[in-house]
């Protein structure tokens, strides 16, 4: 496993989007972008459901425990370059945060 400073888990569940392949091509993208950054220290997790159905792509960055959702591939984009490499939340797609709950 390689060093992390953050991990994101993404929901790659059949429910959490209209066709449900959506999030799985989401998480392939998302690797990508973490690849294409050899000085980003992120791991990144498939997960089955979150519960959050139908407001996915869902994907979680922890330790902050910041939860976006709808993630399209501008967003995803965003979130990698804003808040996985310049530490800035991309406050307008949260939609969760740990020990505050749905925003």
């Amino acid at each position: 496993m390689r060093t992390h400073d953050k991990h994101v888990l993404m929901c790659t569940g059949t429910r959490c989007t209209q066709d449900g392949k959506h999030s799985e091509a989401m998480f392939l993208k998302l690797g990508e972008k973490i690849d294409s950054r050899p000085d980003l220290k992120v791991k990144r997790t498939r997960s089955n459901c979150f519960a959050v159905c139908k407001n996915g792509p869902i994907l979680v960055v922890y330790p902050e425990g910041v939860w976006y959702g709808n993630v399209d591939e501008p967003t995803l984009e965003r979130i990698v370059e804003e808040h996985l490499q310049n530490n800035n939340e991309v406050s307008e797609h949260i939609i969760h945060r740990l020990g505050i709950g749905d925003v």
